[in-house]
C-alpha cells in the first residue's frame, strides 16, 4: 500500500458542516493517499473548512457533480482513485480493506453499496435506486444492487478510458453502464452508510434528478443498445398498428371493401414507422460495436497502474 499512489476525490457543493470530517476520515484510514476537493461554486465555508482538514482543493465551476468528476478524472494523476462523496455518509475506515480486494482480484472498479435503511436516506431515494437498479440489470444482464452509490475505488486504467458524457448526478450510471457494456471487471461490496450530519442538505432532489436520471438512463440504452432500444420502440409501434388494422382487415374479407379508409392509412403508417425504427436499431447497432471496440482497444492499452510498463 506504501507504494500505491492513491488520490481520493471528493467532488463538494455546500458541504460545509461535513466536508472537514469526511477528509479527516480519509487521511486517518490512508494516511499516504491525496485527498483532493474539487469544490462546485460553493457558497458556504466549504473550501476553509476542507483546507483546514489537509485536503487539496481545486476548482470546477461548470455546475454539475458530472462536470466535477470529469474534471478530476483528467487532472489528476494516480495508480488508485477513491471517489466518495463529501457529506461523511460513507465509512472511510474500510478503504485499505476495499482497495487490497481490488489490486489482488484485479478488478477496475470495486463499488461500496449502501444500506436500503430508511433512516439513512429519505424513501424515494430507497424506491428510485431499486426502480433504477432493476432497469440497468435487465437490459446488462447483471445483479447489482447500488448502481448510485458515490463509493467507488477504481485503477487508472479505467479512469483514464472512460470517455464521461453527464453534467450531474447521472455520473455514477454512466460509470456503471459503461463497465457493463464493455465487461470491464467490477464488484459490489456492502458498505456502512450513515445519514447526513445533522445541518447539512442532500443536494439530490428525489423527483427533479430523478426524471433526469431516467432520461439519462433512456439516452444511453439509445446510445451503447440502439438495438434492443429501436427494436423495442419497432414493437411497440409494430403492436399499435395491428390493433388498429386488424379489424380493417376482417372488414375487408367480410365485405370485400375497405370502410375505414384512414384507419387502414394510419395502421399502414405505423407499420412503415416500425419497419424504420427496426432497421435503424440494426444500422445503429453495427455503429456502436464499432465505437465499443475503439474504447475496448483504449482500455487495454491503458495500464493498471499509472507508472507501469
Amino acid at each position: 500500500m506504501k507504494n500505491i499512489d492513491i488520490a481520493v476525490l471528493l467532488p463538494s457543493h455546500n458541504e460545509q458542516g461535513a466536508i472537514g470530517n469526511t477528509v479527516t476520515a480519509f487521511k486517518k484510514s490512508l494516511p499516504n493517499a491525496t485527498v483532493y476537493v474539487y469544490d462546485n461554486n460553493s457558497t458556504d465555508n466549504t473550501v476553509e473548512e476542507a483546507r483546514e482538514a489537509g485536503a487539496i482543493v481545486r476548482y470546477e465551476h461548470r455546475q454539475g457533480k458530472g462536470e466535477v468528476v470529469r474534471r478530476m478524472f483528467a487532472d489528476i494523476q494516480a495508480d488508485i482513485y477513491v471517489m466518495s462523496d463529501g457529506d461523511n455518509t460513507y465509512d472511510a475506515s474500510i478503504c485499505p480493506k476495499l482497495i487490497s480486494q481490488l489490486i489482488d482480484e484485479n478488478l477496475d472498479m470495486l463499488i461500496g453499496t449502501r444500506s436500503r435503511e430508511l433512516s439513512s436516506y429519505p424513501k424515494g431515494h430507497v424506491i428510485g435506486n431499486k426502480l433504477f437498479s432493476n432497469l440497468i440489470n435487465k437490459a446488462f444482464n447483471s445483479n447489482l444492487e447500488d448502481v448510485f452509490s458515490g463509493y467507488r475505488i477504481m485503477s487508472n486504467r479505467f479512469v483514464k478510458s472512460i470517455p464521461l458524457f453527464s453534467d450531474g448526478f447521472q455520473v455514477e450510471t454512466e460509470l456503471t453502464v459503461h463497465s457493463l457494456q464493455h465487461k470491464i471487471p467490477i464488484k459490489e461490496v456492502p458498505t456502512k452508510y450513515v445519514p447526513r450530519p445533522e445541518g447539512t442538505e442532500s443536494k439530490l432532489k428525489t423527483y427533479r434528478d430523478g426524471f433526469k436520471i431516467l432520461n439519462f438512463i433512456i439516452f444511453l440504452l439509445r446510445d451503447v443498445r440502439p438495438l434492443l432500444f429501436f427494436s423495442s420502440i419497432a414493437l411497440a409501434l409494430l403492436t399499435l398498428s395491428l390493433s388498429l388494422g386488424i379489424p380493417v382487415i376482417i372488414d375487408f374479407f367480410d365485405s370485400g371493401l375497405v370502410e375505414r379508409f384512414p384507419t387502414a392509412i394510419l395502421a399502414s403508417s405505423i407499420a412503415l414507422i416500425a419497419v424504420i425504427a427496426l432497421f435503424s436499431g440494426l444500422i445503429l447497432d453495427n455503429v456502436s460495436r464499432g465505437r465499443k471496440e475503439r474504447k475496448i482497444v483504449t482500455y487495454l492499452r491503458t495500464p493498471y497502474f499509472k507508472d507501469a510498463s
